[in-house]
């Protein structure tokens, strides 16, 4: 028989703390993808509700349907993959006479005291400089030519490249400096068997940013400059999207532009897992 002297038992309600610990957790027990997934429906639902219930003139703002017919078209008729092409060739030329020339001016600056104080010079100058402030001389030297447009591309993604680049090149722990030196490593092959490798964190950083930099550049030198050779870039495509008011396609090359980096992100991401990551060289793992 229960004691008189007994309490009731009283159900516990867990706290607004607790619910929203549950919830913080149930969010990421979710898979990166289906998080990112549900983020981009939701942005995507603000911007169909903004242009529905806002009253904004379709003539200066598209919504989502739209646009995706646009692109969609754009794509159909082959305009926007010339355009997404030469873009993408044009950074790509660049960038890979960025990662040459990043190249050559660390391994330098690492193994010569004038090369590193050159480096550090130079790059104090330039790197904050924005590159298509000097589209116009580049545009004076090698005229209206895709010249000029890789020219004003490799300057971009240069200095970000080498700024990380030769960081990592400096932090390099000197544990396996003195490591590499009792096996009889100097110069030229200290910097390639043992400062480099310890440096990839910080190269792929580098060419993380030097890209994003390259890709703002070209699509503004192409808002500038036009077309390049025969073909127009997608700077160019929006801009003369601009011109005759087609305002979905506007969209539609942003909306390029948009899915272009989050492809780039993915490929940078499955370098760091497979590399940085998988050798133990991030924070964490």
């Amino acid at each position: 028989m229960p004691s008189s002297n007994s309490a009731p038992a009283v159900a516990r309600v867990p706290g607004p703390a607790a619910t929203a610990g549950r919830s913080a957790g149930s969010w990421t027990r979710l898979p990166t993808w289906s998080r990112r997934a549900i983020v981009l429906v939701v942005l995507i639902g603000i911007w169909q509700a903004y242009a529905s219930l806002s009253g904004v003139s379709p003539f200066v703002f598209a919504g989502p349907w739209d646009v995706a017919v646009a692109w969609a078209g754009g794509w159909a008729d082959g305009e926007m993959a010339v355009s997404t092409l030469t873009t993408l060739r044009l950074l790509g030329t660049g960038m890979a006479i960025g990662i040459v020339l990043t190249v050559l001016l660390t391994v330098l600056a690492a193994t010569t005291t004038i090369g590193n104080d050159a480096l550090q010079l130079v790059s104090s100058m330039i790197n904050p400089l924005p590159s298509v402030a000097i589209l116009p001389l580049a545009m004076l030297w090698f005229g209206l030519t895709d010249t000029a447009l890789i020219f004003v591309t490799a300057n971009a993604v240069l200095w970000p490249m080498t700024v990380n680049v030769s960081m990592g090149l400096r932090t390099t722990p000197a544990t396996l400096v003195m490591v590499g030196r009792n096996l009889g490593l100097r110069g030229w092959r200290l910097t390639r068997d043992v400062m480099m490798p310890a440096a990839l964190p910080h190269a792929i950083s580098g060419l993380k940013t030097g890209w994003a930099f390259g890709w703002r550049t070209i699509i503004a030198a192409e808002l500038v400059f036009g077309t390049a050779g025969t073909d127009g870039g997608l700077g160019f495509f929006i801009n003369n999207a601009r011109y005759y008011a087609r305002t979905p396609d506007v969209f539609a090359g942003l909306v390029t532009i948009a899915l272009i980096g989050i492809a780039l992100d993915l490929v940078f991401g499955l370098v760091e897992r497979h590399t940085v990551t998988r050798w133990g060289m991030k924070e964490g793992t």
